[in-house]
């Protein structure tokens, strides 16, 4: 983390001067983006917009304050490297259980009232990821996503008690979205307030207002099973209740076990009848007693006795999905979007596989950037387009995934004995359930994979895959993803070839120079005239010596360039392999040693391309394909 380059800066670093008039209790007449409702796809993107102080974010929320508990738990690998970029995933470690192992249990086939274990497996495979998988409530994750956005510049906070009403969009104007919304506080009667907005968002949720006003709907399998699901402090002697654990008990359902931190409490998801055609969950009037009987017939003979419930609920699977994620139309020709939806209001299934929170919070993480780098005159509207090309493609993946997984554990649920089968499919989808599966096809922010060879670790269309290494100025040990932050910027890293850095014919050199100085170098080109030189694409270096064999002096001028008012320098760009750990990043991610290469990293921590280090005209063209040329 840096600071003091403008100057010495007393107090808790993480949080940003405040640079605009702090927000009142009403709503402003107009603003650049509306958010709708303050679950984790709308908090994702109300924190990622609030890193910009020239971007004015509301979030309104229709409940009278923050959550407190229950729903989601589950985050992936994956989130937790978005939450890196946000700076409290170790926040998150601290707090969560981290789910290392998975267990199975059926009934036995030789006494088929008594359970016994089948199966038990790691559950995220070595190397996938520098982050656990972990379970933490939902709550906790709000709070943290709250945190950021109170320390922002904008000191952003949800607007609670805010109920939207309608919306009505211009075919023009500088804020084409109008939205009537109720405001309801409890000490005062609901009046109506009016926003008119650059582009809203909804994030509200399966019962979307935003999807509805849209003329969009979720279209999918009708839910006809249902599950109860409780958070609750038991007593059990159960061996495996800290563990994450399936259990298919013959005749009597099936149960899944999240354990849930602190050390005492554990989330319990119970199987209940099948829904006759068209009936819903709430009809059956389910009650708690009823939950809690059905699973301790189900952990017969073992004891489980329930001394507090903390948070309880029945839900129905069904997966639905709608066509796309914005209002625009799909001929190229219709007007671009503005209005967007993230999270349940455009995709829903069932919670089994801990994938909705995730996958709704990359919805967002992918169009905050966006809708950033278009407010900031830094992108032409058109990249808008590619939120719901990319979002929905992975929806759809995510669909289809739970409805084999939904379909494989009711298949065997009735079994008895070993169930090979489940375990296969729960392993060999590991990486779909750790979140680092999804991979975006090429396009104008996706390469194609010419030069894949060059960084075989390095997938491109796939998130970064960080590894280990070494900061040259201070011999710090760190992982190189994580010098990503949420702010927006593109990254671009450069391995180093097998010539030393100050060598003349070394062609990181060669580069690095032609990026310092060049006209057609895309961080002058796409910068303006007063920001710092990685204002817009922030590069670091790579090279393959031990950092005790180089001085940060050798380096290229671009790697250790001057910033912020006073010229300082910054000399946290250059890193080196962390050989004291056996950690060769050149190895571990399949560098080619001989020429190195340039891997370019989209601001949402995704592969956007992989370049020899001699090709700078390729690398011009991609970013004149995204970026707009700045004047001066």
């Amino acid at each position: 983390m840096q600071f003091h380059l403008n100057g010495f800066r007393p107090g808790d670093p993480s949080i940003t001067p405040a640079t605009v008039t702090e927000q009142t209790d009403g709503m402003p007449a107009e603003v650049d983006v509306l958010i709708v409702g303050s679950g984790p796809a709308g908090l994702t993107l109300a924190a990622q917009l609030s890193a910009f102080p020239d971007i004015t974010t509301r979030l309104i929320e229709a409940k009278a304050g923050p959550m407190e508990k229950g729903q989601a738990d589950g985050v992936s690998c994956r989130s937790m490297e978005m939450f890196e970029a946000f700076g409290f995933a170790h926040t998150v470690m601290r707090e969560a259980y981290w789910v290392n192992e998975t267990t199975f249990w059926k009934s036995d086939p030789d006494k088929t009232d008594t359970i016994v274990r089948t199966g038990r497996i790691q559950d995220v495979e070595d190397g996938l990821s520098e982050m656990p998988h972990v379970i933490l409530n939902q709550a906790r994750v709000h709070d943290m996503y709250l945190d950021v956005m109170r320390r922002s510049a904008h000191r952003l906070v949800p607007d609670y008690d805010r109920q939207l009403g309608r919306v009505d969009v211009a075919k023009d104007g500088t804020h084409p979205v109008t939205a009537i919304i109720t405001h309801s506080p409890a000490d005062a009667p609901p009046r109506e307030e009016t926003v008119r907005a650059k582009y809203l968002v909804g994030c509200d949720g399966a019962r979307s207002t935003v999807r509805t006003t849209m003329g969009l709907e979720l279209k999918g399998d009708s839910a006809n099973k249902a599950w109860g699901v409780m958070d609750v402090l038991v007593v059990t002697d159960f061996p495996d209740i800290r563990q994450k654990t399936l259990i298919q008990a013959a005749g009597r359902g099936a149960l899944l076990i999240i354990p849930r931190e602190g050390g005492y409490m554990a989330r319990i998801y119970v199987e209940l009848e099948t829904l006759g055609e068209g009936e819903r969950a709430r009809n059956r009037k389910i009650t708690l007693e009823q939950l809690i009987s059905a699973a301790q017939q189900i952990f017969h003979p073992y004891r489980f006795e329930v001394k507090d419930t903390i948070w309880w609920s029945v839900y129905e699977i069904g997966q639905r999905l709608t066509d796309r994620f914005d209002n625009a139309g799909d001929d190229p020709a219709s007007p671009l979007p503005s209005v967007f939806i993230a999270g349940d209001a455009c995709h829903t299934h069932s919670p089994k596989a801990g994938q909705g929170m995730n996958v709704s919070m990359g919805d967002s993480f992918n169009l905050g950037w966006k809708l950033a780098a278009v407010l900031q005159g830094r992108a032409d509207p058109t990249l808008l387009r590619s939120y719901s090309t990319e979002r929905a493609a992975v929806a759809r993946q995510l669909i289809t995934f739970d409805q084999e997984w939904t379909k494989i554990l009711a298949a065997q649920s009735n079994e008895t004995g070993d169930t090979p089968k489940f375990q296969e499919y729960f392993v060999e989808h590991g990486r779909y359930t750790a979140g680092v599966s999804v991979r975006y096809t090429p396009s104008a922010l996706t390469g194609t994979p010419d030069y894949q060879h060059l960084a075989t670790g390095f997938d491109i269309g796939m998130r970064l895959h960080s590894a280990p290494v070494i900061r040259l100025a201070d011999a710090k040990p760190m992982h190189l993803g994580h010098t990503i932050r949420a702010d927006g910027r593109w990254r671009l890293f450069l391995f180093a070839d097998e010539s030393h850095p100050a060598a003349s014919d070394s062609h990181l050199a060669k580069l690095c120079d032609w990026l310092y100085t060049a006209p057609a170098s895309p961080l002058l080109r796409h910068a303006r005239a007063n920001e710092d030189i990685d204002a817009v694409i922030d590069v670091r270096g790579i090279v393959q010596s031990d950092f005790r064999s180089l001085d940060l002096s050798e380096m290229p001028a671009l790697l250790r360039p001057p910033k912020g008012r006073f010229g300082l320098i910054d000399s946290e760009k250059a890193f080196c392999p962390n050989f004291k750990n056996e950690a060769d990043v050149f190895d571990m991610r399949g560098i080619d040693r001989q020429q190195g290469c340039m891997v370019i990293v989209r601001p949402d921590q995704y592969v956007a391309h992989v370049l020899p280090l001699t090709d700078s005209e390729a690398l011009s063209a991609f970013f004149d394909g995204v970026l707009a040329e700045q004047a001066g």
